[in-house]
C-alpha cells in the first residue's frame, strides 16, 4: 500500500499505521469505529493502549495527507478521497465498465477494460500490512485479481487471440495448479492453436493432480471439454477473429474499391449477379466468374455489384487485384495472408503454408456473411484457395479468361456495352450540353472506341478536360485510328489504341514520364525512386506524375506512391519500344532506378551498421540514394519498398546479357537488403530474386556475381531451416569467392558453413570454418564480420565443453561491437555469451544478457531473432529450475517462430517439455516430444536421439 501527492511519495508511517489506513480507504468512506479499528488491527490482542495508539496514528496520518481527507465522524474516522485517486475504487470501475461493455457484445472493449483494471495491481495487495482485517482483505483482493485474469482470458479466446494465450495460461496454471478454470481455458487456447494432443495432456495432467492431492475428479465442464476435443468439435474450433489493433470493435472488413458515379448500363448483368449474390443468404457459397477482354468493364461491374449486394453481407467485404496480366500474378499465399489480417488475425496466428492458411481462412469465414471479390485472376487454380468455401458467404471473381475449371461457379461472359450504353456513359463524363449539339459526332466518337468501357471513358475525361474542343475535333482525331480501333475486338490492340488518344494529348515531358515509369517492374513506385529512374529532381517528377493521374494514365496509390493498371503499363511499354528506339535509352532508365535502389539500401545498412566494410565492397553506383541519419527511418524505407525493390533486383535478373554491371549491381542490391530476409519478411521475394541472380551469374560465367548470390541464397536457406540447401550453396561460394578473388563471399561463405556445421553437430568442422572466417575478416579489416565470426565460434566452443574459451569469444565479439556501437549486432553478441553462460552455470548473467538481447531485437525489428531468443530465455530459467519462466518463454518462441524453421520449432518443443515436466504436466509434455520426434525424423537430425531418449526414459514414462 502506497500513497502520493503530485508524483511524490508519501511517508505512511509504522505497519500498524498503515493498517489503520488501509482499514478507512477499504471502507469506501464510511466511517470505522474506535472498536472496529482495534480489531481490525490487533484482532483479539490488542494493547492496553489501544484506542490512544488509533488517536496518535490518525493524527500522525492528518499531517500526511491533504486537509480534510481523514475526518473524525461519530466517535470513528473516515477517509474521503476524491474521484479517480484509489487504486482499488478504479478497477472496480473498470470491471463494471467491462462487464456492461461485454453484455452489450462489445468484447474488445470489455477486454481492454479488464487490462486497465489488472494493470493497476503492483504486486501482492495489502503486502507488509499487518492485522486479521488486512490478511483477509489480501486473499480477497488475490482472488478478485484471478477472476478478473480469467474474465480477461476468457475474452482473449473469444475474439480467437488462442495462440497469444497459452504462454500466459501456461505460467498461471503452473502457479496456480488446483484452479481448473484455468485449466480449461488452457486446454481450450492450445486447441484452438492446433495443438490437440497438448490440450489432451492438459486434462491428463489435471485429472492425475486432483487425484492426487484432494481424492476428487475434474469438475463436470472440465470433462465435457475434454469429449468435445476427442471429438474434434466444429463449433469449439470457432472463434470470431480478433480485431487489428488500431480497431476498438469487431473486425468487419470493408475494402471494396469506390465504385464509379457515373455508372451506365449493364443493366442485365446487374440483375443476374445480385440474384446470384443474394442467393448466398444462409444456403450456399455463391461463386461467379466474369471474362471478358482487357477494358471490357469486368472489374467497373463487379465493384458496382458488389456495392449493390452489402446489405447480403454484413460480416464484410474482402478485396484484392490477383494482378493476373502481370508476369507474377499474386501468389495465394500471400493473399490468403493478407485476408486472414484484414478478418483480425493476428501475425503470430498466420500458419506458413498455403494449405494451412486456406483452412485458417476458410475457419474464419464460417459462421460469417463476407463477400470476397477477387480482381483481375489468372487462371481458376489461383482463384480455389481464396474461395470462402461456406455458407452464406458469396465470391466475385474478375479475369480474362473463362473460368470453366471453377467448379459450380456461375459463368458471366460480359462483352462490349450496346451503342446506347456507351452513349449515356459518354454523355455522363463529356456533360449532355456539349454531346447533344453534336449527336452524331459523339455516336462517331463511342463508335470508333468500338463501345469499350475503358476506351470511351478516357476518351471522354480528355475531352471534359479540354473545354475549347469541341466533340467533331475528338472524332476527327479518333478518326485516324479507326483501323487499329477496329481490331479492338481482336485483341488488346484496341486497349492501346485508347490510350493512344490520351497518350497523344500529353505534353513532351509527360509522355516520357509514361514510357519511362511503364518499364519497371513492381507492384508500385515511390516519388523518390520515379525521379530516380527520369533522372529528374523530385519536385518535378511530381508535377509530372500527378499530371498524368489527372488523365487517368497513373493511379495514386497513396501520398508519394504511383501505381499503373496492369493494361496501362503494357501500354506504356509498348509506348517506349516505339517511341524510344534506342535501347540504351530505356536501359539507362531502369540502370538508374536500380542505382536508387542500391544506393539507397547501402545508406540503410550503413546507418543501422555504422563502420561495417560491406558498403565499401558493393558495386559504385553513378546516382544517388536517400540519405538517413536514424536507424528507424532507414528500416522504415526499406520494408516499405521491399516490394518494388526486390522487383526491381529480379528484372535486372533478366537483362543481365552482356551487362556484367547490371549483374554485379543487382547482386549487391541483395546484399545490402539482407534485413527482408534476416527479418522474416519478404523472404520468399527475396529467395526468388536470389536464385534468378546466381543463374544468371552461372550463364554468365561470373564468378564474383555468381559468388556473392550463392552466399545470399545460403542465408536464405539458413533462415528456413535448409541446412543442407544452405550449406552447398556456400561451399560452392567459397570455391568462386577464390577464383575471383572477393572477399565478401570469401568471409561470410565460411562464417555460414560454421554456423551450419553447428546446427548439423559436426564440431569440428564448424570451428575449422570459423577460423577460416575470423582469418579471412581481419585480413578485410571487417571488425564486425571478426566479432560475428568470434560469437559463432563462441557457440562451436560451447557444444565442444569449452566454456571458458567460449565465454572469452563472445566478450570479444561484445567489445568490438560495443566500441563500434552497433546496436543490432551487440545483440547478436549478447545472445552467444548468454548461450555460453548458461552452459557454464553462470544463469543470473545468462539471464541478463539474453534479456537484453531480446530487447534489441525486438527494437531493431527482428522477430525470428526475437524468437530463438526466447527459446535460450527458456533454456536458462529451465537450467535454473524455474518451469514456470521456462514454458512460458517456450511458447512465445513458438509464437514468434525463429531461425531454422521447422528444425528450430522442434527443438523449442523439446525444452517446453522440460519444462512442462517440471511443472507435473507429463502428458503434455509428452505430446511435445512426440511432435518433435515428427520434426526432427523427417529432417534427419541428430537431435531425434535425445527426444527419443526423453520419451523411452523412465521420467517420461
Amino acid at each position: 500500500m502506497r500513497a502520493w501527492r503530485d508524483g511524490t511519495a508519501l511517508p505512511s508511517g509504522t505497519p500498524q499505521q498503515r493498517a489503520l489506513l488501509a482499514v478507512l480507504l477499504l471502507r469506501d468512506g464510511r466511517t470505522a469505529t474506535a472498536r472496529e479499528l482495534i480489531d481490525a488491527i490487533w484482532g483479539d490482542d490488542p494493547p492496553q493502549q489501544a484506542l490512544a495508539t488509533i488517536r496518535t496514528y490518525a493524527s500522525r496520518l492528518r499531517k500526511i495527507l491533504e486537509p480534510g481527507t481523514l475526518v473524525t465522524e461519530s466517535g470513528g474516522y473516515a477517509v474521503h478521497t476524491p474521484p479517480g485517486t484509489l487504486d482499488l475504487a478504479l478497477a472496480r470501475g473498470l470491471a463494471a465498465d467491462a462487464e456492461r461493455a461485454r453484455t452489450a457484445g462489445d468484447r474488445d472493449h470489455a477486454r481492454t477494460l479488464l487490462s486497465r483494471a489488472l494493470d493497476l495491481w503492483d504486486g501482492e495487495p495489502l503486502a507488509g500490512v499487518p492485522g486479521p482485517h488486512a490478511e483477509t482483505e489480501r486473499t480477497r483482493l488475490a482472488e478478485w485479481q484471478l477472476q478478473l485474469l480469467e474474465a480477461r482470458l476468457d475474452l482473449d479466446l473469444e475474439v480467437g487471440h488462442h495462440a497469444e494465450a497459452v504462454s500466459e495460461l501456461t505460467a498461471l496454471t503452473a502457479a496456480h495448479p488446483l484452479r481448473e478454470r484455468l485449466r480449461e481455458l488452457l486446454m481450450l487456447a492450445l486447441y484452438r492453436s492446433g495443438r490437440q494432443a497438448e490440450a489432451l495432456a492438459v486434462y491428463a495432467d489435471t485429472r492425475r493432480l486432483l487425484a492426487d492431492e484432494l481424492g476428487v475428479d475434474p469438475r463436470p465442464e472440465l470433462s465435457a471439454l475434454q469429449q468435445r476435443i476427442l471429438r474434434a468439435d466444429a463449433e469449439l474450433a470457432r472463434a470470431e477473429a480478433p480485431p487489428a489493433a488500431a480497431a476498438p470493435v469487431h473486425v468487419r472488413p470493408a475494402q471494396l474499391p469506390a465504385t464509379v458515379p457515373d455508372f451506365t448500363g449493364r443493366t442485365t448483368f446487374v440483375s443476374e449477379l445480385r440474384e446470384i449474390l443474394s442467393a448466398a443468404d444462409g444456403q450456399v457459397m455463391a461463386v461467379s466468374a466474369l471474362a471478358g477482354i482487357g477494358g471490357v468493364g469486368k472489374t467497373t461491374l463487379a465493384v458496382h455489384v458488389a456495392h449493390a449486394a452489402r446489405p447480403h453481407f454484413p460480416d464484410g467485404q474482402l478485396y484484392v487485384d490477383l494482378q493476373g496480366t502481370e508476369p507474377r500474378p499474386a501468389e495465394p499465399v500471400a493473399v490468403l495472408g493478407s485476408f486472414l489480417r484484414a478478418l483480425g488475425t493476428p501475425d503470430t496466428a498466420i500458419p506458413d503454408t498455403a494449405d494451412e492458411r486456406a483452412a485458417l481462412y476458410r475457419s474464419a469465414l464460417d459462421g460469417r456473411r463476407v463477400l470476397v471479390l477477387l480482381d483481375n485472376a489468372r487462371d481458376a487454380a489461383q482463384v480455389r484457395p481464396l474461395l470462402p468455401g461456406t455458407a452464406g458467404c458469396a465470391a466475385l471473381v474478375t479475369s480474362r479468361v473463362r473460368m470453366a475449371g471453377l467448379a459450380g461457379a456461375h459463368l458471366v461472359d460480359l462483352d462490349v456495352m450496346s451503342p446506347e450504353e456507351a452513349l449515356q456513359l459518354f454523355t455522363r463524363i463529356v456533360g449532355a450540353e456539349r454531346v447533344g449539339a453534336e449527336r452524331q459526332a459523339a455516336l462517331d466518337v463511342v463508335g470508333a472506341c468500338g463501345f469499350l468501357p475503358l476506351a470511351i471513358r478516357i476518351a471522354a475525361s480528355r475531352l471534359a478536360a479540354r473545354r475549347t474542343w469541341t466533340v467533331s475535333v475528338l472524332a476527327a482525331k479518333l478518326a485516324d485510328e479507326r483501323r487499329r480501333l477496329d481490331e479492338l475486338q481482336a485483341g488488346d490492340l484496341a486497349v492501346k489504341a485508347t490510350f493512344e488518344l490520351g497518350y497523344g494529348q500529353l505534353e513532351p515531358a509527360q509522355q516520357r514520364a509514361f514510357r519511362l515509369l511503364g518499364l519497371a517492374d513492381g507492384p508500385d513506385i515511390s516519388l523518390a525512386a520515379a525521379a530516380a529512374a527520369l533522372d529528374l529532381p523530385e519536385h518535378d517528377t511530381e508535377d509530372l506524375l500527378e499530371a498524368l493521374v489527372d488523365c487517368s494514365l497513373l493511379e495514386s496509390a497513396a501520398p508519394g506512391r504511383y501505381r499503373f493498371h496492369d493494361l496501362v503499363r503494357l501500354y506504356a511499354r509498348a509506348c517506349a519500344e516505339r517511341d524510344e528506339p534506342d535501347p540504351a535509352e530505356r536501359d539507362a532508365a531502369l540502370d538508374r532506378l536500380l542505382d536508387f535502389y542500391l544506393a539507397t539500401a547501402s545508406a540503410v545498412y550503413a546507418v543501422e551498421r555504422p563502420g561495417d566494410r560491406l558498403p565499401a565492397h558493393l558495386a559504385a553506383t553513378a546516382h544517388p540514394g536517400l540519405a538517413f541519419t536514424e536507424p528507424r527511418a532507414a528500416l522504415d524505407w526499406l520494408y516499405a519498398e521491399a516490394d518494388p525493390l526486390l522487383a526491381c533486383v529480379r528484372q535486372s535478373a533478366l537483362r543481365t546479357t552482356g551487362r556484367a554491371d547490371v549483374l554485379r549491381r543487382a547482386v549487391d542490391l541483395l546484399w545490402a537488403a539482407k534485413d527482408l530476409t534476416e527479418s522474416g519478411a519478404n523472404s520468399k521475394q527475396y529467395e526468388s530474386a536470389a536464385v534468378a541472380l546466381r543463374d544468371a551469374a552461372r550463364a554468365a560465367k561470373d564468378p564474383h556475381a555468381e559468388g556473392r548470390a550463392r552466399t545470399a541464397l545460403t542465408n536464405v536457406h539458413l533462415v528456413a531451416g535448409r541446412f543442407a540447401e544452405a550449406d552447398d550453396e556456400a561451399r560452392q561460394a567459397m570455391v568462386l569467392a577464390r577464383e575471383a578473388g572477393d572477399p565478401l563471399p570469401s568471409c561470410w561463405a565460411p562464417n555460414d558453413r560454421g554456423i551450419i556445421a553447428l546446427y548439423q553437430g559436426r564440431h569440428a568442422d564448424g570451428e575449422r570454418y570459423l577460423l577460416e572466417a575470423i582469418d579471412n575478416f581481419r585480413a578485410d579489416a571487417n571488425h564486425i564480420g571478426e566479432a560475428s565470426a568470434l560469437c559463432n565460434l563462441s557457440r562451436i566452443h560451447v557444444e565442444l565443453g569449452r566454456l571458458a574459451s567460449a565465454i572469452d569469444l563472445a566478450e570479444q565479439g561484445i567489445a568490438i561491437y560495443d566500441r563500434m556501437g552497433l546496436t543490432l549486432r551487440l545483440a547478436n553478441g549478447r545472445y552467444a555469451l548468454g548461450i555460453a553462460l548458461t552452459q557454464a552455470g553462470r544463469l543470473s548473467e545468462a539471464l541478463t544478457q539474453l534479456t537484453e538481447a531480446l530487447a534489441l531485437f525486438h527494437d531493431n525489428r527482428q522477430p525470428l531473432w526475437e524468437g530463438v531468443t526466447h527459446f535460450r530465455l527458456a533454456e536458462a530459467h529451465l537450467a535454473a529450475r524455474r518451469p514456470t519462466l521456462a514454458a512460458a518463454h517456450a511458447e512465445q518462441a513458438i509464437a514468434l517462430r525463429g531461425i531454422g524453421g521447422e528444425w528450430r520449432r522442434a527443438t523449442v518443443l523439446t525444452v517446453l517439455g522440460r519444462a512442462l515436466h517440471g511443472l507435473g504436466q507429463r502428458d503434455r509434455a509428452r505430446a511435445c516430444w512426440r511432435d518433435a520426434e515428427a520434426v526432427f525424423a523427417g529432417l534427419g537430425s541428430p537431435e531425434l536421439a535425445e527426444v527419443r531418449a526423453l520419451l523411452s526414459s523412465e521420467i517420461a514414462a
